[in-house]
């Protein structure tokens, strides 16, 4: 089994596709596209991507590719982060200058870096931090990277949980060519994505779809269509309005095997002028 992610090893990214899949091989990948391309080629079996985080909220760039291509989720992580300051080894926290890491992963950081009164470096990625520091054997930088990039990459943990939110956890998707058989008997979870004709309460309607069945929604993500961003309406007396077109994500707690979920995508599909089912797949309930 290969698994494609963005980045180099010892990022959080490849450590959610070795959770998922412990004897996989992962494939770096330069870019979340590339990652997404290297599924379609058949060059790796499945892709692992970063969707959201509890801390610094959506992935937007990774909503528009789900849409761009046609990948099917097949699974979910849920991954606690575990932030560490690492360095060179015999390098002490208070000899630091700098700090290098990802600019979200700064920002989870933020006060234990105040703290050390560092300059502080944005880089693509902690693991590509982790790397380029121990590479060039820069002895005045840390680095924010996961304990893993610190084996990896030969450095010292100088501090762990650095991130100011402890109970800190990203999400991650995984995707494949074929979607899974969805299935009754444990917790699934389906994800969509549809657009709306514009109108009073339209939006109201296509949620009430599910809450009339009992089905738990636990995500709304909406994003501006990119061909088609503005909708001309005559909105008053005076003329016409501009409105942003919207593209709606929803996940939902029911899987496409449940007669709740058929019946809440059939009734959606009377006013949703377009409506794709992006994945079921099972739900990841550990953290």
């Amino acid at each position: 089994m290969q698994i494609a992610f963005k980045g180099v090893p010892g990022s959080f990214s490849e450590d959610a596709a070795l959770k998922a899949y412990p004897d996989c091989e992962t494939v770096p990948c330069d870019e979340f596209e590339d990652a997404f391309k290297a599924v379609e080629l058949w060059l790796v079996n499945k892709a692992v991507l970063p969707i959201e985080n509890s801390s610094g909220g959506s992935l937007h760039r990774n909503y528009d590719l789900l849409l761009r291509h046609r990948l099917h989720i097949v699974g979910e992580v849920q991954m606690a982060v575990n932030l560490c300051l690492l360095a060179l080894p015999g390098v002490r926290a208070e000899q630091l200058k700098r700090v290098l890491s990802h600019p979200q992963a700064l920002s989870l950081s933020d006060n234990a870096l105040t703290r050390l009164d560092v300059t502080r470096e944005s880089v693509d990625s902690t693991a590509g931090a982790a790397q380029f520091v121990a590479l060039n054997e820069l002895r005045d930088a840390g680095v924010v990277a996961s304990a893993r990039a610190a084996d990896i990459y030969g450095l010292n943990i100088l501090a762990e949980r650095i991130q100011g939110d402890s109970d800190n956890v990203t999400r991650f998707l995984v995707l494949a060519r074929d979607p899974i058989i969805p299935r009754t008997d444990k917790p699934f979870k389906t994800s969509i994505v549809f657009t709306l004709e514009e109108g009073p309460g339209v939006l109201f309607k296509a949620l009430a779809v599910f809450s009339l069945r009992g089905i738990n929604l636990t995500k709304i993500e909406s994003r501006p269509q990119r061909k088609r961003p503005l909708r001309v309406v005559d909105d008053s007396n005076t003329g016409s309005a501009k409105y942003f077109d919207y593209l709606f994500y929803i996940d939902f707690e029911a899987s496409m095997a449940d007669t709740r979920a058929q019946n809440a995508l059939g009734h959606l599909q009377e006013f949703a002028t377009f409506l794709r089912v992006l994945g079921c797949y099972p739900m990841d309930t550990s953290v």
